[in-house]
């Protein structure tokens, strides 16, 4: 069974992560009795995941907060192959990739904004894109990065960079797409946005860890070379999952 999820595409996304997805869709339509007594859902649908993860500089906090502080001079570079557009006031929009199928089409877009540090904590919320008028979803991006100095003696100093992710996404489907049952484009949706954002996250942490270290012409810890960057969902819910049966 193809759906609205089965071909997305995030740029570079793997092979892996859709045939995943394909194989929820497909275990879920068997074991579903009766999908077509389901009711339409004319109301957009929200997809929602909550992450946590991690990542480690080989230098000391504060030269780890005066890099993140200088944000214009590296997140361009590290968020291709996304296509990043610098905003006011310290935002920028973020074209996520383009997703497609069964005639419905979406190149996401976001404006996030980069706060400045907080004793430590930097913070990232959803901005309007001046002029952009998306079509048929919304996002809520919310993000804090904290800066935890680990000294280890006899090594160098490491500084963990500790993240939290609470992402929102609410989804206006055509009428043929709403046909199918809610539960399998509920769990599919669910299931695809951790996906997405678990690739992404380990994509851009492992970049900016990159450039910090050749920026500053400093070693790389054992995690970079692990790829081992802590990711995992803390909890998934949805606007269905409230009642908590």
């Amino acid at each position: 069974m193809q759906t609205p999820f089965t071909n997305h595409r995030v740029n570079d996304l793997s092979e892996p992560i859709l045939g995943s997805v394909s194989h929820l869709v497909d275990s879920m339509e068997e074991s579903t009795d009766h999908p077509a007594s389901e009711p339409l859902r004319h109301q957009p649908m929200l997809f929602h995941g909550d992450y946590i993860g991690s990542m480690e500089m080989a230098a000391d906090r504060d030269t780890v907060a005066r890099y993140l502080d200088d944000h214009q001079s590296w997140f361009l570079r590290c968020a291709h192959p996304m296509t990043a557009t610098p905003l006011e006031n310290n935002g920028y929009d973020l074209t996520i990739g383009h997703f497609g199928a069964l005639g419905y089409d979406v190149e996401p877009k976001v404006g996030l904004h980069l706060l400045p540090q907080d004793h430590g904590v930097y913070r990232i919320e959803t901005i309007e894109i001046p002029g952009y008028v998306s079509p048929g979803y919304e996002v809520d991006f919310k993000a804090a990065l904290e800066l935890n100095e680990t000294p280890s003696a006899p090594g160098p100093v490491l500084t963990q960079v500790d993240w939290t992710l609470e992402l929102k996404v609410w989804v206006s489907f055509p009428r043929f797409i709403q046909a199918l049952p809610c539960r399998i484009i509920q769990k599919t949706g669910d299931h695809l946005l951790s996906q997405i954002v678990r690739q992404v996250s380990k994509r851009l942490t492992h970049k900016v860890q990159a450039d910090f270290h050749e920026t500053l012409n400093l070693p790389f810890p054992e995690s970079y070379r692990k790829r081992n960057h802590h990711f995992f969902d803390r909890f998934s819910r949805s606007h269905e999952h409230h009642d908590h049966s």
